[in-house]
């Protein structure tokens, strides 16, 4: 076919072009998604840390006064708090558990010189500062 004159189909600039207009579309639409992702980590993060900053007291006085709550709202939303701490403090506790466990586990695979090693990258990523 080679023969009939025609140049290849992927020398068509139409072609290349669509195929580099799918390639950009690709590209921006997995870079939004990254960025957005990135920003609700970020925000999840900022959320966690101000909750353990104000504490159940200070969330509950800012909703009272944002919200114009009632005596009886505030009991029930005390509540609501009292067991998303203890939810929470018991995840955290468990995530506790199982990251030493891993390490454990982890450590009784290396040998003296690795184990060196890898108490100092876990030192290394537990010092790093938090990116905001």
């Amino acid at each position: 076919m080679s023969g009939s004159g025609c140049p290849p189909p992927w020398r068509d600039p139409r072609i290349v072009g669509l195929i580099l207009l799918v390639f950009l579309c690709g590209s921006i639409a997995g870079a939004l998604a990254a960025r957005y992702r990135y920003k609700a980590m970020i925000n999840a993060k900022a959320q966690a840390e101000t909750w353990r900053m104000v504490g159940k007291e200070g969330t509950l006085q800012k909703f009272r006064k944002e919200l114009n709550l009632t005596d009886d709202q505030s009991r029930e939303i005390e509540l609501v708090l009292d067991d998303f701490m203890m939810y929470y403090q018991t995840l955290q506790a468990q995530m506790d558990e199982v990251r030493a466990s891993g390490k454990e586990r982890i450590v009784r695979v290396l040998n003296a010189e690795q184990r060196e090693k890898f108490g100092r990258m876990i030192s290394d990523l537990q010092n790093r500062p938090v990116i905001r």
